[in-house]
């Protein structure tokens, strides 16, 4: 018989809340916003402009790291 593993239970217990949260973060930001651009205006989801905008900043910041590092080794 196997013995009690309460670290398996608590990584067991987190993961399963983690991905509570994220179906329920998913299912709040389904709604279609317009979204205004110079000359055009698109429908997207709420969701999807999240995550590209957490893209794009994540890419911007790596962006600067990057050129900030360059700057201070020359």
């Amino acid at each position: 018989m196997r013995e009690w593993q309460p670290r398996f239970w608590a990584r067991l217990i987190v993961l399963v809340v983690l991905a509570a949260y994220v179906l329920g973060f998913i299912l709040e930001n389904r709604k279609q916003v317009h979204l205004h651009f110079v000359l055009f205006t698109a429908r997207v989801s709420l969701i999807w402009l999240i995550l590209w905008i957490l893209a794009i900043g994540v890419a911007a910041g790596a962006l600067l790291r990057h050129s900030h590092r360059r700057g201070r080794s020359d």
